[in-house]
C-alpha cells in the first residue's frame, strides 16, 4: 500500500529538513539522547550480547518453519475463542477490518499504535467509508491532528517541539494559545481521549508478539491506551504481521528484555498486555497479514530483515536519519530497516533509500536481534544497480571510478591530472553552489605530490644500511 503516497527522492526531502539548522540540531540531539539511554540500559544487563544472539537464533528458527508456526498459532488462537483472518496484502487487510466493523455496526474506532495499519493505510480507508478512527497513542494522536504520518516508529512526533504541539492543541482541542507546558498539554490530551474511549464501538490494536504455542498475542505500550481501548468496547481487532510470532511462551521473555531497552532505554514497557482470547461477551479478531513478507522470506540475502521487532534503535543511532528526519524517506518505516523493507516492495520507487546511508554499521551494532543491516543495504544497492534503477548521475561516475581504480597506472595518472587541474583552479569555482558535494564540506589544500611519489622519493634517499 506504500504506493498510495508520492515518493520524493530522499536527498530532496532531506535538503528541506537540514535547511532549518536549529531543527536539525535538536532532532539529532533528541534521538542521540535516546541512543545513550539504550546503551546505559544494555550495560546493566551482563548477558546482553547473549540475549541478542539468542533472539536472533529464535527468529531464524521461526522463519525456517514459519508456515507450521502460523498454523499452530491459528489453531491455538481459535481454541482460545479468537477469530483468525488471513490477508494477502494491505487492501485485503483493510477490507477484512471494514467487514468486521460493518457487521457490528461500529462507526467509532479507537486505535493504538500499529505500524502495520500505517503500512496498509487503514485510517484513510476507513474514514473514506464513514468510520471515524482516533489514534490513542499520544504521539500518534498529535500527528493525526496535524494530518501527518508518524516520523518514527516508536517516537511518532519526535520531529515536533512542545511549542508545535501547543499550537496544534490550541487549534484542534482549544487549549490556551501559547501553552507549551508538557504536563498541561498531556492532561488536555487525556481529557480529549477519554471521551473517545468511552464512546468507542471498537478497538484496533497492533501486535508486538504472537505466541504460536498458546495462540496469545502481546501488546506493549507505555500509556496503557491499548488496554483501555480493548477493555471498553466489545470488539477488539488485532492487526498482526506474520513475522511477529515467537514459537514458545518462554521465548517471549528474551524479546521483552530487549525491546524496551533498545527502543527507549527502559527496563520494560510500562504495559505488557497479554490477550488470550476475548473477554466474556466480547469478540477478538486477529488479522494475519502478509503484504510482501512471504516474498521477503524467500529471498535469502534479505530474510533476516523479517527478524525486526520494530524497536527503532537503528533510527536513533543512524547519522543520516537523525539529521534528515523520518519524512525524508517517504516510507511508513523510515531509517535503516525501512531502507531495506521499502525497496523490497517497490525497488523502482524507493531505489534511492539504500544510498541514504553511510554504511557506518552503527545500526547493526545496536539491533537487538542482530540484523546485519548495513550489509543488507550494500546488497540492496547492488540489486538496484543491476535492475537499472539508478540515475545516470550515479551510474556513470561509478563506472568511470571503477575503470580508474581497476588499474594502478590509470589511478596514478588520474591523480596527477587531478592535482594539476585542482591546484590551478580558483577555489570559488571548485566550491560553488553548482557543486552539491561542497555545500557542507571544505576541500583541503591539494598536496603537491601523491603518497606514492613521496614514498618512492623517500625510499630512494634512504641509505642501504638504513633499517
Amino acid at each position: 500500500m506504500e504506493e498510495d503516497r508520492a515518493v520524493v527522492p530522499h536527498a530532496r526531502l532531506a535538503a528541506r529538513f537540514v535547511a532549518d539548522a536549529d531543527r536539525t540540531t535538536w532532532h539529532d540531539a533528541a534521538l542521540w539522547f535516546v541512543r545513550v539511554k539504550r546503551d546505559r540500559a544494555a550495560a546493566h544487563v551482563p548477558e546482553w550480547e547473549e540475549l541478542r544472539e539468542l533472539a536472533s537464533r529464535i527468529k531464524a528458527h521461526l522463519m525456517s518453519r514459519l508456515p507450521e508456526y502460523l498454523e499452530q498459532f491459528e489453531s491455538n488462537a481459535a481454541r482460545n475463542g479468537a477469530v483468525v483472518h488471513w490477508a494477502r496484502d494491505g487492501e485485503e487487510h483493510n477490507r477484512i477490518v471494514l467487514e468486521i466493523l460493518n457487521r457490528h455496526n461500529a462507526r467509532r474506532v479507537v486505535k493504538s499504535k500499529s505500524m502495520l495499519t500505517e503500512e496498509c493505510r487503514l485510517n484513510p480507508y476507513l474514514e473514506a467509508r464513514g468510520i471515524g478512527v482516533v489514534d490513542t497513542d499520544l504521539g500518534e494522536r498529535i500527528v493525526q491532528l496535524r494530518n501527518e504520518p508518524p516520523s518514527h516508529i516508536v517516537l511518532p512526533a519526535i520531529h515536533l517541539r512542545k511549542a508545535d504541539v501547543g499550537a496544534t492543541f490550541h487549534e484542534q482541542l482549544g487549549t490556551p494559545a501559547g501553552e507549551s507546558d508538557a504536563g498541561r498539554l498531556t492532561r488536555a490530551a487525556c481529557d480529549h481521549l477519554r471521551e473517545r474511549f468511552l464512546a468507542a464501538d471498537a478497538a484496533i490494536t497492533g501486535v508486538n508478539f504472537g505466541i504460536a504455542e498458546t495462540g496469545g498475542i502481546v501488546v506493549c505500550t507505555n500509556e496503557g491506551n491499548a488496554d483501555l481501548g480493548a477493555s471498553i468496547p466489545r470488539l477488539h481487532i488485532a492487526s498482526m504481521g506474520i513475522e511477529k510470532l515467537v514459537p514458545r511462551a518462554r521465548d517471549l521473555a528474551v524479546f521483552t528484555r530487549l525491546l524496551a531497552r533498545s527502543a527507549t532505554g527502559q527496563p520494560i514497557t510500562t504495559y505488557t498486555s497479554h490477550f488470550h482470547g476475548p473477554r466474556a461477551g466480547a469478540e477478538l479478531h486477529i488479522v494475519l497479514v502478509d503484504n510482501g513478507r512471504g516474498s521477503l522470506l524467500a529471498r535469502g540475502a534479505f530474510r533476516r530483515a523479517l527478524h525486526c521487532i520494530r524497536c527503532g534503535a537503528c533510527m536513533n543511532t543512524c547519522p543520516v536519519y537523525r539529521r534528515s528526519g523520518g519524512y525524508s524517506y517517504s516510507a511508513t518505516v523510515p531509517g535503516p530497516i525501512g531502507s531495506i523493507l521499502a525497496p523490497q516492495r517497490d525497488p523502482k520507487a524507493y531505489h534511492h533509500l539504500p544510498f541514504a546511508c553511510t554504511l557506518c554499521g552503527s545500526c547493526t551494532d545496536v539491533c537487538p536481534v542482530r540484523i546485519d543491516l548495513h550489509h543488507q543495504l550494500l546488497a540492496m544497492r547492488r540489486e538496484i544497480a543491476a535492475a537499472g534503477h539508478l540515475s545516470w548521475s550515479k551510474r556513470w561516475p561509478m563506472k568511470i571510478a571503477r575503470w580508474v581504480f581497476g588499474s594502478p597506472s590509470r589511478y596514478e595518472r588520474a591523480g596527477r591530472t587531478a592535482r594539476w587541474i585542482i591546484a590551478r583552479l580558483p577555489r570559488r569555482i571548485l566550491l560553488c553552489r553548482w557543486n552539491p558535494w561542497s555545500r557542507q564540506r571544505e576541500l583541503p589544500p591539494m598536496p603537491s605530490k601523491s603518497f606514492r611519489d613521496w614514498y618512492r622519493e623517500s625510499h630512494e634517499r634512504r641509505s642501504p644500511t638504513d633499517p
